[in-house]
């Protein structure tokens, strides 16, 4: 039960956080600087969410170094925002997935593509840093 809190929670933080810089890079910064720029000036950003959200959710809900465990709460996060993500495409653009991932800029869009793995591993990645690191903190 841990690792189904643990995954919609993290999935939560992140899509929070993303949907909130949407709403300054789609009116300020795409009009500005165009979609791939706007998103490029946005992937730090979210790489920061990620591994905040991802440090919040292991010491919330105490989740042990183990690789599995980890895995499973990245996973299903994983699967949670690209069904969100999907859904959104499909409901309210009208795209299937092919579309929609066709769609993308091919540079921001391959950045995302990589984001999206970061995020899937982070909690697995933060339980691999040095333990003197994590302890530091």
């Amino acid at each position: 039960m841990r690792v189904l809190k643990a995954g919609v929670a993290y999935f939560l933080l992140v899509f929070a956080c993303g949907f909130l810089f949407g709403l300054v890079r789609v009116p300020w910064l795409v009009p500005r600087y165009g979609v791939r720029i706007a998103e490029l000036l946005e992937m730090p950003f979210m790489l920061l969410a990620i591994v905040l959200a991802a440090r919040f959710v292991a010491r919330r809900f105490a989740l042990p170094p183990h690789a599995r465990i980890r895995l499973a709460v990245g996973a299903l996060a994983f699967v949670l925002l690209t069904a969100t993500e999907l859904s959104a495409a499909i409901l309210l653009q009208g795209l299937s997935p092919v579309q929609y991932v066709a769609a993308r800029d091919p540079v921001s869009g391959s950045v995302y593509f990589v984001l999206l793995g970061v995020f899937s591993l982070m909690p697995w990645l933060l339980a691999r840093l040095p333990r003197a690191h994590r302890q530091s903190r």
